[in-house]
């Protein structure tokens, strides 16, 4: 995680192709991370993102994961998703890595920037 990757907000960078421990990310640099993102957790002993969101009813839930979905695409970087009448549970981890990459901050920051309202 170099200081130019940092200039520029998260959910404006792009996912890229990562395999191998070295990039998984340090706690500390997952600690740093979670501070540009809105209401996410750390769990699985901090090797993945979690978030609920809820909404008001079952139509927008679905154009939320409907959206998401097209960005995971277009990101080739998909998250672990559980849909509800009202709420959506995401979880990121990059499998390649064996806990969190960079990617997974990026993609969280895109979802969060579907939910600014």
């Amino acid at each position: 995680m170099n200081g130019t990757m940092m200039d520029t907000p998260l959910h404006l960078q792009h996912c890229r192709p990562l395999r191998g421990a070295e990039h998984r990310l340090e706690p500390y640099q997952s600690e740093t991370l979670m501070s540009l993102l809105d209401g996410w957790q750390l769990t699985e002993r901090g090797q993945a993102l979690f978030k609920i969101v809820r909404f008001e009813n079952y139509h927008q839930t679905m154009a939320f994961v409907n959206a998401l979905a097209f960005i995971a695409h277009r990101e080739d970087h998909h998250p672990d998703l559980s849909v509800h009448y009202n709420r959506c549970e995401i979880r990121f981890s990059t499998h390649d890595v064996g806990g969190l990459s960079l990617n997974d901050f990026i993609c969280a920051a895109k979802a969060d920037a579907l939910l600014v309202r």
